[in-house]
């Protein structure tokens, strides 16, 4: 019997889901992506429609913190700390607010974004930049809210918010200039220990050219001498590649200074394996 009621039970849930009617939204979501220089922006809101109604100054009253949109919050994210108004804005996440006047908005970034509408208790300690601008008014109708990244070069964009017959446009710098400069030096400079180990330690686990493996660690160890001790799981894959290459005496050699290391660091899984590679490589 039990059996039976958790059918019909499944049946009618089944039925329930697949009865469900789907309408268009009122105000659908919409996502934007732009790169901008080297910043990644993501625009996230809903997007109503005037349909006939007078918007600024009615639908939205002035002199009233507004969503900027409809439904949950529009928000804006940056992948890196940008300048809007003189005012660095931290890279992350912000949900936008507006206070419109028919001569000036203010424009919030807010960095709670899980408000639907405008937060209950408004906290001026979660307004991460706040800039005052001047109104567009537009020579034609905007008749379904817009936000848009405009004006993009490599060191800057708009955020442009159009709805009606009025827009604000808020310029952003993104930090382009400083970013590229230290890709170039770093390339420049040459690889790092890091990625010699790296390079060493694919060589070593896809059975490939061990000496030009052991060129690399020895590269990737003489890079780290100067002021610091070698990390000891540098010289356990040199130890590796010695070993794999026949030179027994070398390896062993290797090992125990990897071994010192990780019982200083107290690694005991590092202590372990070179222990074991020792024991191993001193057999006869």
């Amino acid at each position: 019997m039990k059996k039976i009621i958790f059918f019909i039970v499944a049946v009618i849930a089944n039925f329930t889901i697949e009865a469900q009617v789907k309408t268009p939204q009122p105000s659908p979501k919409s996502t934007l992506n732009q790169t901008v220089g080297l910043t990644e922006v993501v625009v996230e809101y809903s997007r109503p429609s005037a349909k006939g109604r007078v918007v600024f100054g009615d639908l939205v009253p002035f002199g009233k913190i507004w969503r900027t949109g409809a439904n949950a919050n529009s928000t804006v994210s940056f992948s890196d700390d940008v300048t809007i108004g003189g005012k660095t804005l931290k890279k992350g996440k912000y949900a936008i607010f507006t206070l419109p006047k028919a001569d000036v908005w203010e424009v919030d970034f807010y960095s709670t974004t899980d408000n639907w509408g405008t937060p209950e208790n408004w906290d001026e300690n979660k307004v991460a930049v706040s800039v005052m601008v001047d109104p567009i008014m537009l020579g034609n109708n905007v008749e379904t809210f817009t936000i848009a990244v405009n004006n993009i070069t490599n060191d800057s964009a708009t955020l442009d918010i159009s709805w009606e017959k009025t827009m604000v446009s808020v310029k952003f710098d993104v930090p382009s200039h400083k970013m590229a400069m230290a890709s170039i030096e770093k390339v420049l400079a040459g690889p790092t220990a890091g990625d010699y180990f790296s390079s060493a330690q694919y060589l070593l686990q896809s059975n490939g050219d061990l000496n030009k493996a052991l060129e690399y660690i020895n590269k990737a160890v003489a890079m780290t001498k100067s002021g610091t001790d070698v990390p000891f799981w540098y010289l356990r894959q040199k130890s590796l590649i010695q070993a794999k290459l026949g030179d027994k005496a070398g390896a062993i050699e290797t090992a125990k200074l990897s071994l010192a290391g990780a019982t200083k660091e107290k690694n005991d899984d590092y202590v372990k394996m070179n222990n074991d590679s020792i024991k191993e490589w001193s057999k006869k």
